[in-house]
C-alpha cells in the first residue's frame, strides 16, 4: 500500500478536500458554495473517505494549509487537521495557500502570481516560476496594495500568469499596467486544488522531511483587526495587559 494523504484547504471561500497516494489523485471535493466551512469540512471529509472506502487509521498523514487568506476559514481548517492528526497519531503538514494556487500555474512559460484579497485594494501574494519541483518563490509572499505589486510585477518584464478567484476585481488595472505581458487563468485554474496541496506533502514525505509539531504558526502575512487595534493601543499607553 502507497502512503495516502489527506489534504485540507479552508484558507479562502473554496473549501477543498483530497486525498492523494503516491502517483495519482485517488479523490478531491472543490466547493466553491461560499458557505460556512465549520459547518461543511468535516462531512465533507467523511463523505469523501466513506465513497474512496478508507478508513481514517489508512491515512499515512494529513496536510492544510496554513495561510495566507481567510482568518476565520485558516483556523477551522487548522484546528480540524491537528484534531484528526493527534486523535489517530498520523504526522500532520501545513503549505502555503498561495503556493498551493500558484501549482495550477506550473506548466506556464513565466512568471505566476497568485492573489487572495486582503481587502482595501491589497493582496495576499508572491511571484512564483515553474521548476522538477512544480514552483518555486521569485518574490517572497507578503501583503501588498494592488499598485505596488503591479508596479514590481511591471519591472520584471516577462509575461505573467494570474492565478486566484479574486484576481477578476483588479483584472482592469493589471491589463492597463502590463499590457500584454498580463495573463489570466482559466476559472477552474482559479480555484485552489486540495490535491495539489497533498502533492506538496508528500514530497516533503519522501525527502525526508520532520512533521510539524503542535504549536507551528499559521500564516497570516498581517495581523487581525482586532490584534491590530490592541496593539495600537498598547503603543499609545491606553491598553491593559492580556494574559
Amino acid at each position: 500500500m502507497g502512503l495516502k494523504i489527506l489534504a485540507i484547504d479552508t484558507s479562502t471561500l473554496v473549501l477543498g478536500v483530497a486525498v492523494v497516494e503516491e502517483g495519482k489523485v485517488l479523490g478531491e471535493v472543490t466547493n466553491n458554495l461560499h458557505k460556512t466551512h465549520s459547518e461543511r469540512l468535516m462531512p465533507t471529509v467523511a463523505g469523501l473517505l466513506k465513497d474512496l472506502s478508507i478508513e481514517l487509521q489508512e491515512i499515512t498523514a494529513i496536510s492544510v494549509t496554513s495561510g495566507p487568506g481567510s482568518y476565520t476559514g485558516i483556523r477551522i481548517g487548522v484546528t480540524t487537521a491537528k484534531t484528526l492528526a493527534w486523535t489517530h497519531d498520523v504526522p500532520l503538514f501545513a503549505e502555503s495557500s498561495l503556493t498551493v494556487l500558484a501549482m495550477n500555474g506550473k506548466r506556464f512559460p513565466g512568471l505566476v502570481v497568485p492573489m487572495i484579497d486582503a481587502r482595501r485594494n491589497r493582496v495576499y501574494t508572491g511571484v512564483y516560476r515553474s521548476n522538477t519541483l512544480g514552483v518555486s518563490e521569485v518574490l517572497g509572499q507578503q501583503v501588498l496594495e494592488i499598485t505596488d505589486l503591479l508596479e514590481q510585477c511591471n519591472r520584471l518584464k516577462e509575461p505573467i500568469l494570474f492565478l486566484g478567484d479574486d484576481v477578476s476585481k483588479f483584472r482592469g488595472i493589471i491589463e492597463e499596467t502590463l499590457g500584454e505581458n498580463a495573463h489570466f487563468g482559466s476559472p477552474a485554474e482559479n480555484l485552489p486544488r486540495a490535491s495539489e496541496l497533498g502533492e506538496m506533502s508528500l514530497q516533503r514525505i519522501m525527502r525526508g522531511e520532520e512533521p510539524l509539531s503542535q504549536q507551528f504558526t499559521l500564516n497570516y502575512l498581517q495581523v487581525t483587526e482586532a490584534e491590530a487595534n490592541w496593539l495600537k493601543k498598547q503603543k499609545q499607553g491606553t491598553g491593559n495587559d492580556v494574559n
